[in-house]
């Protein structure tokens, strides 16, 4: 058990860093830029979903990249200042809320993305090395299968592993959260999968 003196005054800067990361999380990349295009509420095409794969069926392969690098980026920002100002430790914990204020966006009352994009860039703020081998994860199963939530889903599963190989326990821990997240934001896609239903990258029905 961490000593109670220490954590008294370490409490305040993972609770200030918990909180940043979310309100940059939360900011929804995907909604403002088809906005400001005249595109529109976002939420009101195909899956309803905030993410790059829901922006690109408006038809703009430069939003859907663009809401895909900020997300990324978001994410590895939050980590990244987190790092530089308060060490590793706090860095866990912006990230966490980025990914957070992603999944749980209080300005849109609390239904926001399903965090692929902005878990991967965590982890590469993380570790770049994890970052990138998630990608490749899910590139892999992306192209054998061309189910964008399979991908995500196994590349993420697998995230922890690699994590615990190849970097630490620590990052093992946490990309187990991470994972857990992603899974229980791709739910529904869990079960169109069984069921057979999930489109696969191309197709014209929601993921």
């Amino acid at each position: 058990m961490p000593d109670p003196i220490s954590w008294a005054h370490v409490w305040p800067y993972f609770a200030a860093a918990l909180f940043g990361g979310y309100l940059l999380g939360s900011i929804p990349f995907g909604l403002i830029l088809t906005r400001l295009a005249g595109l529109g509420d976002i939420r009101a095409i195909g899956s309803g979903n905030i993410g790059a794969t829901n922006v690109l069926r408006t038809g703009s392969k430069r939003l859907a990249a663009a809401t895909l690098l900020l997300d990324a980026g978001k994410g590895a920002v939050a980590v990244l200042v987190g790092h530089h100002f308060w060490g590793p430790d706090i860095a866990l914990a912006a990230g966490l809320g980025a990914m957070l204020g992603h999944l749980f966006p209080v300005w849109l009352n609390f239904r926001g993305g399903k965090g692929v994009a902005t878990g991967i860039g965590v982890l590469l703020g993380l570790d770049w090395r994890l970052g990138l081998m998630t990608i490749g994860c899910w590139l892999l199963v992306a192209l054998v299968t061309r189910f964008s939530s399979l991908a995500a889903l196994l590349a993420f599963a697998a995230t922890p592993v690699l994590a615990w190989f190849f970097v630490d326990r620590q990052l093992a821990e946490f990309s187990l959260i991470l994972a857990l997240l992603v899974w229980i934001s791709h739910r529904d896609n869990f079960f169109r999968l069984l069921k057979g239903q999930e489109p696969r990258i191309g197709g014209s029905k929601p993921e």
